[in-house]
């Protein structure tokens, strides 16, 4: 019997994390196979589950039985470590020459792929990126709350760091799988961050980065990983990356600029209560 290594090298990687993604899993690797079996790109999974307590193990067993060891390979973790450690973890067991990092939970669509992977061989890119805020793309399934943190996140990394990407929250990509190494080796954050992060520090060394629209989807099973401390985590991120930036002189001023807005929302705060008839409320 030929073993993994013996085999030819697949095209692309795929690195899914999972956590709780019992329902998702069977789907997002049904359409994998789908769509790049369709387009003849060859491929391998990479699933990284992190003691799921819903099962997600066993599903994933019962998917390499059924794919097969060399096309679904799963790597087991004794917790939830996080979103960063998942795809380092994963990449040490990569074999393709692209790799591609996407959800488990359906909201990437798996028919984007040849798309990006066509994308980034012909203008000959590093990284392309799935992009919710280009002409033509688009969510779906976002409650208000979501749709403002998702574009907060987007623009505070924007403003402070000016990458020229549309979407720097979003964990859709393809990388070559040499760039992605090289720019994981220079990252520091672990959750929320890390894709925000990855797409910056890919900038900073240099990569061309090209983008596709896609539609987010929001999940149907299961509930999102995303709370308060991945927030300020991500703040913390973008802190960072300004002053690895900029420098000394960056310290002061994203200190400054934070003071300013600080101050200027404090007084249009301070203007609306003032301008609040109390009576009225009563």
């Amino acid at each position: 019997m030929r073993t993994r290594k013996s085999q030819a090298l697949p095209t692309l990687s795929v690195i899914l994390p999972t956590y709780n993604e019992r329902e998702n899993l069977p789907y997002i690797i049904w359409l994998l196979v789908k769509h790049l079996n369709a387009e003849g790109i060859t491929f391998e999974v990479i699933i990284i589950e992190d003691n799921s307590p819903d099962g997600t193990l066993q599903v994933a067993k019962n998917l390499q039985n059924l794919y097969g060891k060399s096309r679904i390979i799963i790597h087991s973790r004794e917790g939830k470590l996080g979103l960063g450690t998942a795809y380092v973890a994963g990449l040490k067991l990569c074999r393709g020459q692209y790799i591609v990092l996407m959800d488990a939970d359906l909201s990437h669509h798996p028919k984007f792929l040849p798309q990006f992977l066509n994308k980034l061989q012909k203008e000959e890119l590093d990284i392309v990126t799935g992009s919710r805020y280009i002409p033509g793309g688009g969510v779906s399934g976002w409650d208000l709350k979501r749709k403002i943190i998702s574009r907060g996140a987007n623009f505070v990394a924007s403003f402070f760091l000016n990458p020229g990407v549309s979407d720097l929250t979003g964990s859709f990509r393809i990388y070559k799988a040499p760039v992605l190494q090289h720019i994981i080796e220079e990252v520091e954050g672990k959750g929320y961050v890390f894709q925000m992060e990855v797409m910056v520090r890919g900038k900073l060394l240099g990569y061309k980065v090209g983008e596709v629209p896609i539609t987010f989807v929001d999940r149907i099973y299961g509930e999102s990983k995303l709370g308060a401390m991945e927030i300020v985590s991500y703040l913390g991120g973008v802190k960072q990356l300004f002053i690895t930036k900029y420098g000394n002189f960056g310290v002061a001023t994203f200190i400054s600029i934070c003071l300013f807005y600080l101050l200027y929302f404090s007084y249009l705060l301070k203007d609306c209560y003032e301008n609040v008839d109390i009576q009225s409320i009563f």
